[in-house]
């Protein structure tokens, strides 16, 4: 098997993504947020650990920087990658080093101390991500045990799941009495259709402002090859119509294990358009609820 220069295996379907990235076919409202993406660092300064699903290219801040720049936003949510583990120093690295407005959702250990938690909300984290599909995910217990402390610094969990096998992950994920962010539209295939338990159970979250969930990834849950992937519009409707104010929206730069051709990020907001045309809510989804969530533009 091949390795990576950092060691470990290389991954197929992992490619760089596109270099020329374009502009959507709207403007961008002002203070608009992309609250999903990554940056990988050199890994001789942030190596990877050795238990993980896939090897990316590097993704240096400065490239998304002028890919942030061709979109039209200047606020940005990075979120810690599995390929990391719990090091969290090129995601929160990024947040410092950076000219826009950026917030961060980190991978913490169990056994994280109050003054770690502390530190990292002063350096701009907001949340806790939970990786149930990638080996180098952390599971429930540091959620659970932290639950009062996160909840008192106003922090989320953001879960990367396929709901259509974790139908019952619900009731543990209200127990946590914390807001809960789910990843990519759930991360179900569309072969399985909207009446699928799983997506009914986070719709229905998300309609009873319990949860918020990511207008992201249509890659990851589609079956077909380009844009704008026609199979993923009703269930991206079906979670705007369930609850506008809990929708946000996300590129996923740099498309880690992008197991399709390549899209160009341009697409991917096109999309956007096409699944909330109406401009008061779409304003909604880019600015005001990222702004309530993240906490962008709070003292």
């Amino acid at each position: 098997m091949a390795t990576s220069p950092a060691g470990g295996p290389e991954i197929p379907g992992c490619p760089a993504p596109d270099p020329r990235p374009r502009a959507g076919r709207f403007a961008m409202p002002a203070n608009a947020c992309d609250t999903h993406m990554h940056v990988f660092g050199p890994p001789a300064d942030y190596p990877f650990t050795p238990d993980r699903s896939y090897t990316p290219p590097e993704a240096p801040l400065a490239q998304y920087e002028a890919l942030a720049e061709v979109i039209g936003f200047n606020r940005f949510v990075i979120v810690q990658p599995s390929i990391y583990g719990t090091d969290n120093r090129c995601t929160l690295d990024a947040v410092r080093d950076t000219h826009l407005d950026a917030r961060a959702v980190v991978v913490i250990d169990d056994d994280v101390a109050p003054a770690e938690l502390e530190r990292m909300h002063e350096a701009g984290a907001r949340g806790i991500r939970i990786n149930l599909l990638f080996r180098g995910g952390v599971q429930f217990a540091a959620a659970e045990r932290l639950a009062d402390q996160l909840g008192a610094m106003g922090w989320h969990v953001q879960v990367l799941i396929d709901v259509s096998r974790m139908a019952d992950l619900t009731l543990r994920l209200a127990d946590l009495k914390l807001p809960v962010v789910f990843d990519h539209m759930g991360h179900l295939a569309t072969g399985n259709g909207l009446a699928d338990p799983g997506f009914v159970a986070m719709r229905n979250q998300v309609a009873d402002g319990h949860a918020w969930v990511k207008l992201s990834g249509a890659y990851r849950l589609t079956a077909e090859q380009q844009p704008p992937y026609g199979d993923v519009a009703p269930f991206a409707r079906a979670l705007v119509e369930a609850n506008g104010e809990r929708c946000l929206w996300a590129t996923d730069w740099p498309h880690p294990a992008c197991a399709v051709p390549m899209p160009n990020d341009g697409a991917l907001i096109d999309m956007l358009a096409d699944w909330v045309p109406d401009e008061a809510l779409r304003n909604r989804i880019l600015v005001d609820n990222p702004a309530a969530l993240y906490g962008f533009g709070a003292p």
